[in-house]
């Protein structure tokens, strides 16, 4: 029976929910917006295969790979839509074309992250972009066990723990299966992704009056709308989105990203995808500021499904790759403020406030920002558009209807800036 005392001895994968042959094993979310295994003990038959699947009590060796690639996608059309350089689109494609399945994440109605499966490449726009929130699996590996169990090619995409719980769930390798996961960084809080997202909702409908309107940001804050068939555009400088500060500086990660098993390799996948940051300083031929993936390849399999043909490639170095990104095999340190964060985020619920709060820097920082100008301008900055991320108004009036998001996609286009780009999109219903 699988008892979690220790909250990062659990990184959420759900393969024991999936493999209970009792189905006694529920997933259940803590004050954090985490969920949990809890075992019914009254039907539970102690058959332990709940501790068998799970990927942090039996995690896999450390795994070095063949071969890593700088690596961008010809058709440029995909590439900028893509997180990075359009590789996984390539590889998805290829697994459609042979009438395969391909299982990835993306946002249900609610704008949570849920995994699910395409089978048309129409399908597929909806894993493109990184999702910086944690995924619910669902029932997501029973299903790609019955789609290879007939002899169906499947691709499953997910973190490299999502990739190693899929292991050891199936339990047995298929030649028909391509895992490919990416460097991670860490998996937010959907409790907190939700309460920023409502936030941002009740802000912009108060302000903003109009049939749809695009927020992005990346060194400024924009709003695009029509109003009347004209097009207006406002903005709102500041330095960085706020939930994205809060995301890079470890705030409000999952525990078990605190000490991940399945870093340096340990997913078992078979290809490993990523933006590949600095390679404007090891081949800046490959860097156009569009995108560039860094494809690191695991396995024999992974070596002989890449479509070469249509992609732009060079070999580089694993270990100058991995330098510029460490996440692969580094662990990220919890936010010094991370507990406070969650305790006052019981009694407060403003998030935005509850960030920036706990993001200010202590005395020490800044007392050496004192000898920076330009980052104590910085600080000030973020701190003001922290608290106001969604202040501009507008002086037009129209209470004639309903606000909900349409789209929401993260971007990092530009690989020589160390940002990230949010994209919502709002329309008056």
């Amino acid at each position: 029976m699988i008892q979690i005392s220790d909250k990062q001895n659990c990184c959420g994968c759900e393969a024991c929910v999936q493999i209970c042959p009792k189905h006694c094993i529920s997933f259940t979310p803590d004050n954090e917006g985490f969920s949990y295994p809890k075992v019914d003990d009254t039907i539970c038959i102690n058959c332990g295969l709940c501790e068998k699947v799970c990927p942090v009590q039996r995690p896999y060796e450390v795994n070095k790979p063949l071969k890593t690639l700088a690596a961008i996608n010809k058709n440029d059309e995909v590439r900028m839509a893509s997180s990075s350089g359009g590789i996984f689109t390539l590889l998805a494609e290829q697994v459609i074309d042979k009438g395969g399945v391909v299982f990835g994440a993306r946002f249900d109605n609610n704008w949570q992250v849920v995994f699910d499966y395409a089978e048309t490449k129409e399908d597929l726009k909806a894993f493109r972009n990184s999702k910086y929130v944690q995924a619910h699996i669902g029932n997501s590996y029973q299903r790609c066990k019955d789609f290879l169990d007939v002899g169906r090619n499947v691709l499953f995409s997910g973190t490299p723990c999502q990739i190693a719980g899929l292991h050891h769930f199936l339990r047995k390798e298929y030649e028909n299966l391509l895992a490919v996961d990416f460097i991670c960084h860490g998996v937010p809080s959907p409790f907190v992704w939700d309460l920023y997202l409502t936030e941002i909702l009740a802000e912009a409908s108060s302000s903003i009056q109009g049939n749809w309107c695009r927020i992005k940001t990346i060194d400024s804050f924009v709003l695009d709308y029509s109003d009347d068939g004209k097009e207006i555009s406002m903005r709102s400088p500041f330095s960085d989105n706020i939930y994205m500060q809060a995301f890079i500086k470890n705030l409000f990660l999952r525990p078990s990203c605190h000490a991940c098993p399945s870093k340096s390799g340990k997913s078992h996948s078979d290809i490993t995808i990523a933006d590949f940051w600095g390679i404007q300083n090891i081949n800046p031929k490959m860097d156009d500021n569009r995108g560039t993936s860094l494809v690191i390849i695991n396995s024999e399999n992974g070596l002989h499904v890449l479509p070469y043909d249509k992609m732009i490639l060079s070999e580089e170095d694993f270990e100058q790759a991995i330098t510029y990104n460490s996440a692969w095999h580094k662990l990220v340190t919890p936010h010094f403020r991370r507990s406070e964060f969650f305790d006052d985020l019981s009694k407060n619920r403003n998030v935005t406030k509850l960030i920036t709060s706990a993001l200010r820097p202590t005395m020490c920082q800044r007392f050496l920002l004192l000898k920076h100008p330009r980052g104590l301008a910085k600080m000030f900055l973020q701190s003001i558009w922290g608290i106001f991320s969604f202040l501009t108004p507008c002086n037009k009036t129209n209470n004639s209807g309903l606000l909900h998001v349409s789209q929401v996609s993260f971007r990092s286009k530009i690989q020589g800036w160390k940002g990230y780009q949010i994209l919502i999109k709002l329309e008056l219903k």
